[in-house]
Order: C-alpha cells, then structure tokens, then sequence
C-alpha cells in the first residue's frame, strides 16, 4: 500500500500525521510525502524526522490535485491511501480500512469515519451527490432551514451518524483509499480541481466505469479541517470555484445555470442575512464583511464555469522533475 500526504504550512500537524501512521499501521507501506513549497519548514522537519519516507520537495505550489497525482505516479502499492496533513490516524484505521476494501473489492475506493479532536463527529468524511437541486437549495436556504432533510439538504446524507457502512457518492480526500488500477485507468485526480471538488470528480468519474464507492465506520481518524486555509473567504470562494467547475464538467447545461444560480444565492443569501444580524446586534461585523466579500468575487466562479478549458479532456499533471528538489 501507497500513503500519500500533501503537506503546505502544517510542519506540526504534518509531524503528527505521520508519526500515527507509523505508529499504527502494521499493514506494509510506503510514505509519500509532497511539500507543496512550505515556508515553515516543512520539508526539512520530514527529511529529519522521517527519513524512510520519499520526500517531494517542491519548489512552488502545484496544488493538492497535482501534487497527488505527482506521488502517485511513483506509487508501488496494491491501493493508494489519500491521508490529508491535518490528521491522526486511531486504533489501526488504515489497516481496518484495507481489510474493508478487502472485504468489498468492488467498491473500488473507500473511505473511514472522521471525528473531530474532542471526538465529536467531523461529518466531512463523505457525502451525497452534487446536483442542480442540490446546489439551488443551498443558494434558497432550504438546506439550513431542513438540515438533514432528503430532499432539501440531499449532500450531507441527512442525520445519518457515520455509524454504518454504506455506499456514499463521495469519499472525501482526506482519508481516501483508492485500488491503484482504478487510479491508473482514470488517470488519477483532474488538475484543474486544484484545491476542492478533486474528490468528487474522482468518485463520479469512478461510478461511471463501475466503482461503488463506500464508506466503513470501523476505520476511525482525527480530521481536524481548514487548518493550511488561512483566509475563510478565499476557502469559500475556492469550493465556490470547485463547485462551478464541477457544473461545467458533469452537469447538463440547463442543469449547470440551476446550480450557477443557487452558488449566486448562496452567497446573496448569506451576505443579506449576515448584515441584518450585524444591524440588530445579534451578529458580527467581521462575518457581515466576510460575505460581503465573497459576493463581490462571485466573478471568480462564474469565470472558472465559463473557462473554456473544462469543455476539454483533462491535462495530465506535468513531471516532478523541474521543480522538485530531493531531499537531503
């Protein structure tokens, strides 16, 4: 088995991340780790700290997507475990996950529980289809208002715990794992989807050649969340972003304007609702700004659904070799 970890800005928590997977995996395995041009000395704490692992020192940012893709061309494994920096692996979770895959080799990718540090659950680990209703009822504020409702609030698999195995749309790429043909026949993460939407993409195009994507409770991390996006609205745009490239990718046209329209809600809704409870003193400033903010870079998602390089067939991820330093 393969274990890939993209670090950007996380020295501390990338330390941690690996040594609970040294710690607590006993299923054979190799490490890879991609440093996507860190500041903070990333790069240096894992050629030091973990010197088995293969180190990927870039020297710019590529991105999760293609920085994935970088590693896993390298990978040897029999699967591919995608591991996000900013977790802990417990109780043998990655073993537990690879006998679950072996247990259901035909769902082709699979996925495990996230809690939250206090171990409360981190819903994140998986979700439901991305559809135009999907995303128009988030834009109308129906899925805040019926939290949890099937029809209303579909993505979030209603008020289901995470407390049974079951067939999901979406494995989240925190804590993925993936058979290394399936990865290879669908030529791995699309690099347009730099930064969100790259799992979903994934598991869509995994469906369409056959793949039943399922999740298992039994395997059991720490996810702690938006720990390297320093800046929440440039996070909100970005999944805003994500989202319209999905739209443009796998939605039909008429489908893709429903779900244009409910990203422009979403934000209107949000920026409208949080400056009236600023003006009643039951909210902030700093939020009402925020989605203030946002809406005025609905421009961004609105460009990246209009780009006319998502009509396209994806590009593959350009070698390692110009921008990777080894490490010492």
């Amino acid at each position: 088995m393969s274990v890939i970890v993209v670090s950007y800005n996380t020295r501390d928590l990338t330390r941690a991340c690996l040594a609970s997977v040294i710690d607590q995996t006993r299923v054979p395995h190799e490490l890879l780790v991609v440093d996507n041009a860190s500041s903070d000395g990333s790069a240096e704490m894992i050629a030091q700290g973990f010197p088995a692992a293969r180190l990927y020192r870039l020297g710019e940012n590529i991105g999760f997507a293609p920085a994935n893709n970088l590693a896993a061309a390298d990978a040897r494994g029999e699967f591919i475990l995608l591991l996000n920096p900013d977790t802990v692996v417990l109780d043998g979770a990655i073993d537990r996950l690879v006998a679950f895959a072996r247990q259901s080799p035909g769902a082709g990718i699979w996925g495990g529980r996230t809690v939250f540090e206090d171990g409360a659950l981190n819903p994140t680990s998986c979700w439901g289809p991305q559809s135009p209703w999907s995303n128009l009822s988030r834009g109308l504020g129906l899925a805040a208002v019926f939290k949890g409702s099937r029809l209303f609030d579909p993505e979030s698999l209603g008020r289901w715990r995470r407390d049974s195995v079951r067939e999901v749309a979406t494995v989240t790429g925190c804590f993925l794992l993936i058979r290394a043909d399936l990865w290879r026949r669908l030529g791995g993460f699309d690099p347009r989807f730099t930064m969100y939407g790259e799992e979903v993409d994934l598991c869509i195009r995994a469906r369409a050649v056959g793949a039943r994507p399922s999740f298992t409770p039994d395997a059991t991390i720490i996810h702690l969340g938006g720990r390297s996006e320093a800046v929440k609205s440039d996070q909100v745009v970005r999944q805003f972003v994500a989202r319209a490239r999905l739209m443009r990718k796998h939605f039909s046209p008429v489908g893709a304007r429903v779900g244009l329209l409910g990203l422009d809600l979403w934000a209107l809704g949000k920026a409208g609702r949080a400056a009236l409870r600023a003006r009643l003193g039951r909210g902030t400033r700093d939020q009402r700004d925020l989605w203030r903010e946002i809406l005025s870079r609905r421009r961004q998602w609105r460009d990246a659904y209009r780009d006319p390089a998502m009509a396209g067939p994806a590009p593959v991820t350009p070698t390692a070799d110009p921008v990777m330093e080894p490490a010492p």
